[in-house]
């Protein structure tokens, strides 16, 4: 059972996160605007000091439309 046991442990390896990638910090997605494009990562909205409607949903920097939130696939960034 050497080699299934093997395989086994690299699968199971396969879905932890490595350094860097998505979820290290809290982060959860982004959130973007469909007018502009910019995006904005969840854990970075309060340090780029934008503005929040009264759901707490935040407004795009350039064009102050509300933004739009996007989880992240857990495969890497929310980009």
């Amino acid at each position: 059972m050497g080699i299934l046991d093997t395989v086994t442990d690299m699968m199971a390896g396969s879905t932890q996160h490595a350094p860097g990638n998505a979820g290290d910090d809290g982060s959860e997605g982004s959130y973007w605007c469909g007018d502009c494009g910019v995006r904005v990562r969840d854990v970075a909205v309060d340090d780029e000091g934008l503005d929040r409607d009264d759901n707490g949903t935040p407004a795009c920097p350039d064009c102050g439309e509300s933004m739009r939130f996007e989880r992240a696939s857990g495969t890497g960034c929310a980009c």
